[in-house]
């Protein structure tokens, strides 16, 4: 099934939505990013090690939602606040490195993909990228970020599919590490889905 999603954020261009329904795999669980490749993928891939429970479960980074005025607490919101998941909020890995980036390019389109083992009921897609000059020494907090988000993609309370992937406009004017914080909010609970992905522009 293929369908169409309208993007409606400050600098964000429309872009056409495919999404690709799959048949649900677990019961448990609900959803993370792939593109670009969040640290929960990462652990659970294999290419960060001793992540702890999250290599299991990359879906389940869960918290409240109402994010930026409410939401994960500042220095849990990679981790959406879940302490079981305490290693994805660190500036650096498991051991001591830094978290792979994918490179991409400011003020160009780029595919946002996410997968999900529980399809919600959904209000929006929200994405939040750090600011120019951000203190990468410390977890991250909502001072490290551009508080407007650069894309956000309503979804009117519907269920999304298996995979679901949306395009806009990165922001400009951002060179070196940044850290995108990806939010999916539920709209029939009071939680979100937090997932943050490393990248370089």
């Amino acid at each position: 099934m293929r369908t169409r999603t309208k993007l409606s954020a400050a600098a964000v261009g429309l872009a056409a939505t495919g999404a690709l329904v799959l048949s649900s795999g677990g019961a448990s669980g609900h959803g993370y990013t792939d593109l670009p490749i969040s640290r929960q993928k990462l652990c659970q891939n294999g290419t960060v090690k001793n992540c702890g429970d999250i290599q299991w479960e990359p879906q389940s980074v869960e918290g409240p939602k109402g994010f930026p005025a409410s939401g994960p607490a500042d220095g849990q919101l990679c981790s959406g606040g879940n302490s079981r998941f305490a290693q994805l909020s660190s500036p650096r890995t498991p051991s001591g490195g830094a978290w792979p980036t994918t490179r991409v390019t400011g003020g160009q389109s780029y595919t946002f993909r996410w997968q999900f083992t529980a399809m919600h009921a959904t209000t929006d897609f929200k994405y939040y990228v750090t600011r120019q000059g951000w203190n990468q020494d410390h977890n991250l907090s909502r001072s490290d970020l551009n508080l407007t988000p650069f894309l956000t993609v309503p979804y009117g309370g519907q269920r999304p599919p298996s995979t679901l992937s949306h395009s806009g406009t990165l922001p400009s004017g951002l060179s070196g590490h940044h850290v995108v914080l990806a939010v999916w909010t539920v709209a029939d609970t009071g939680n979100a889905f937090y997932a943050c992905s490393d990248v370089t522009f």
